[in-house]
């Protein structure tokens, strides 16, 4: 999510909002009966960033929705993250840069239309299309004719509208020649940007918008900024992961306080970021419908290195002190009750070493260390201006509450108040300060991963011009090594490479490795069969309700 998604990039989880008085008291949508009523589940919410266009969304907020109303041609699985066939028939190569795609034949979009290999070749090239503007054309970069499509000055014009490395062979094949060999490729399929899209997108893109619609378990029947979408079984999905409910109503909350007394109260059914001040007694509390779980995620803090001051000679030293100047373990136990688990790499422990995890490569940098940090940040010459701010969205998951214990770590190790948290009012306004580059200190950053590989967590994020890259980190050993990585043809040999590109940057430190998250969520006593995946997004389709 992406994720960057989060590619998916990751906004923090949820939450929604009604209006000014928070409270959904007198709200008569419930979920669901044991009278024969509709049976539909309601969840916590944010609006996403962008309109919801799979190669456009690349945070958790959008890629919740991608998720229930999109199938790709592979499908991750739920418990495990491993990747397995879902559209897909087969994805065959024999030299593992040229791919026969074959998709399952009788597919269906929402609105009837029959789900082809032309589908995904159509979206893939649009989604890579620099006039598009869309956030995961990078995840196009490594198809044959990605640089006519998208040339890196991106004040260039594209000199084709198509990538020459997809062919279209028939209704249900097509083919995919990549630049070099990439024995992980497939792996990255289930990834929403790589979803296929009907022709009313390109036909009238502007009304899609409005009421957007995939080839996924659900349909998105209504959508209303600020308040919420209703969600609906799509009764022309034919995959394996048909809803086990009637729908699902996403509804947005600006303080996931409020969320968490909503369920309480029975006004909604699932809450999937708990606050950090409930963590200790959301079991009690709950009645045991508490999800507590490891995931793929990382919490990070960026350094804006589009400003000279936060590149400069020395600057290296002042990063890498602020990074040990935060007491990782402190916070975690304290304000997360030890839901999250301090940071030593820049992946997850749920890849495991095989896919990429590295144990305590971070080493000292990572470490507390009040001494050793105030000398390097002095060493270096200071905090550029003297002061610093921390910046992050106020209105989803309780971030001004660990800011504050950041700063407090770093004005304590410094002996001065430098540090204060600069929150802005919503995620979406947030992003956009961050991706318009106005940051002007530390900012929050954070990955979901898209796929469980390292390559998920390092090309995206750190390679030159990244899709995710909100630090403009670059580094021509990064971008080597991940090149290399991306010409192996043995799987074991490209995740070493990664590893490697992972290594300069962290000793670069362009971000600050701060802790793993792990899924949290509450649910009511109306449902059933909750489960997050390894993504800790919320298994919607097997939810049941009573």
């Amino acid at each position: 999510m992406r994720g960057a998604k989060s590619a998916q990039w990751l906004g923090a989880a949820v939450v929604v909002a009604m209006a000014a008085t928070a409270c959904s008291s007198s709200d008569d949508s419930s979920s669901s009966s044991s009278d024969g009523g509709s049976k539909i589940v309601r969840a916590s919410w944010a609006d996403p960033q962008n309109p919801l266009e799979p190669a456009n969304t690349n945070e958790v907020q959008g890629g919740k929705v991608l998720e229930m109303i999109f199938e790709g041609l592979k499908k991750y699985d739920a418990k495990t993250g491993e990747a397995k066939d879902a559209v897909a028939e087969s994805i065959e190569s024999k030299d593992q840069q040229t791919f026969t795609v074959k998709i399952k034949d009788g597919g269906k979009f929402s609105d009837g239309t029959k789900v082809t290999a032309k589908s995904f070749v159509d979206a893939w090239n649009y989604g890579a299309l620099l006039t598009n503007a869309q956030a995961n054309a990078y995840f196009f970069s490594d198809i044959e004719g990605y640089d006519a499509v998208h040339p890196a000055d991106e004040n260039a014009k594209p000199t084709a509208k198509t990538m020459s490395g997809l062919k279209v062979v028939d209704d249900t094949t097509f083919t995919v020649k990549l630049t070099a060999k990439n024995s992980l490729w497939p792996e990255r399929l289930g990834y929403k940007a790589y979803s296929p899209l009907p022709e009313a997108f390109f036909k009238d893109h502007a009304a899609y918008l409005k009421k957007p619609f995939g080839n996924g378990p659900y349909k998105v029947d209504s959508y209303t900024k600020g308040t919420g979408m209703k969600l609906s079984v799509n009764k022309d999905y034919s995959g394996e992961n048909k809803a086990q409910n009637d729908g699902v109503e996403l509804k947005v909350y600006t303080d996931n306080n409020t969320a968490y007394n909503d369920l309480q109260a029975g006004n909604l059914d699932l809450v999937d970021d708990i606050p950090a001040a409930q963590l200790g007694n959301a079991e009690s509390d709950l009645g045991g419908r508490f999800i507590n779980q490891p995931a793929g995620i990382i919490q990070t803090l960026s350094f804006p290195m589009y400003k000279e001051e936060w590149k400069a000679e020395g600057m290296d030293k002042v990063r890498k002190g602020l990074s040990m100047a935060i007491d990782r373990k402190s916070i975690t136990k304290q304000i997360f009750q030890d839901s999250r688990t301090p940071a030593t790499d820049l992946t997850s422990p749920v890849l495991g070493e095989a896919g990429g995890y590295q144990k305590d490569l971070c080493g000292d940098a990572c470490t507390y260390n009040p001494s050793e940090a105030k000398k390097l940040i002095e060493e270096g010459g200071g905090i550029p201006g003297g002061k610093l701010t921390i910046s992050s969205n106020a209105d989803t998951g309780s971030h001004k509450d660990w800011i504050d214990a950041a700063c407090n770590s770093i004005n304590k190790t410094l002996g001065s108040n430098v540090c204060t948290a600069n929150m802005v009012g919503t995620f979406g306004d947030y992003r956009n300060q961050v991706v318009d580059e106005k940051m002007n200190g530390l900012f929050r950053t954070g990955w979901q991963m898209d796929y469980p590989n390292i390559e998920n967590f390092i090309a995206p994020l750190y390679t030159t011009n990244g899709s995710s890259n909100d630090a403009k980190y670059s580094s021509e050993k990064v971008d080597a090594d991940v090149k290399k990585a991306y010409g192996e043809s043995d799987t074991d040999k490209a995740v070493a490479d990664f590893k490697d590109a992972e290594k300069q940057v962290l000793t670069d430190m362009p971000v600050i490795p701060l802790w793993y998250q792990n899924g949290t969520a509450g649910y009511s006593d109306k449902v059933d069969n909750v489960a997050l995946n390894s993504f800790s997004e919320p298994v919607f389709t097997e939810i049941t309700v009573k």
